[in-house]
């Protein structure tokens, strides 16, 4: 399998997953079409599934364009059946997605939205995680609760540290400030900020992370418990 990120909107990410073999592809949180076909069309690869993590228009965006235009099929969460567009095909937290070669567990990781989840292909190491965690972030809490996230979170720490994740966002540099902010004596941080640095002077995403980074360095997966939780994300929203 082979991982396209795809630069959409202002600072979204949509993913490719390309199977190599049979050329067909997934996309993970289509935020518009344009960006999608044009890859698709330059190296002829057939869009079979959609995968969304939840319902926000910047990640559900480019659904219909892209159904209509290749007759894929459309994966979501069961909650969110009334509001993902063109869903077809209804999850429950825990379920197997498999189809073809593509084989994802679905985790339902409440907190940004109620009926958030991330899709977690194990076999190839890597989780797709939508606006829950983010590089040294997490998402804001728009339906769900401190107690729903700081769950959430410590249900993605729990995954073997080498998975790679794939976010919705780039929001990392931005993210680094308020982290050091708060953490400032952290030795792996201060590194990995370097590291982002560079890559965005040289024009690359700074995704993907790894969990083990994420553990180390990004200050909410570093919360105790839900209070210390719950202070860091209400000053994170007003840095």
């Amino acid at each position: 399998m082979r991982v396209e990120v795809i630069p959409c909107l202002q600072d979204n990410y949509s993913y490719l997953i390309i199977d190599k073999i049979n050329n067909t592809a997934c996309v993970i949180d289509p935020s518009e079409s344009k960006p999608i076909i044009n890859f698709l069309e330059k190296e002829n690869i057939n869009l079979k599934y959609i995968l969304n993590t939840h319902h926000h228009f910047d990640h559900v965006g480019g659904n219909k364009d892209l159904k209509k235009k290749y007759n894929s099929v459309v994966i979501g969460y069961k909650d969110d059946s009334s509001r993902i567009p063109e869903i077809d095909i209804l999850f429950e937290d825990n379920q197997i997605w498999k189809a073809g070669n593509f084989e994802a567990k679905i985790m339902h990781i409440p907190g940004h939205t109620t009926g958030h989840i991330c899709f977690h292909f194990s076999r190839e190491k890597l989780l797709f995680t939508g606006d829950t965690l983010f590089s040294l972030g997490c998402g804001k809490l728009f339906e769900g609760t401190y107690e729903d996230m700081f769950r959430s979170l410590d249900k993605i720490k729990k995954l073997p540290q080498d998975t790679k994740i794939y976010c919705g966002h780039e929001y990392t540099l931005q993210n680094s400030k308020f982290c050091i902010e708060y953490d400032p004596e952290n030795i792996n941080l201060k590194n990995k900020i370097k590291e982002i640095k560079i890559k965005l002077e040289n024009s690359l995403p700074t995704i993907p992370s790894i969990l083990k980074d994420e553990i180390e360095c990004n200050i909410f997966l570093r919360a105790k418990n839900v209070e210390s939780f719950s202070k860091l994300r209400d000053l994170k929203d007003n840095f």
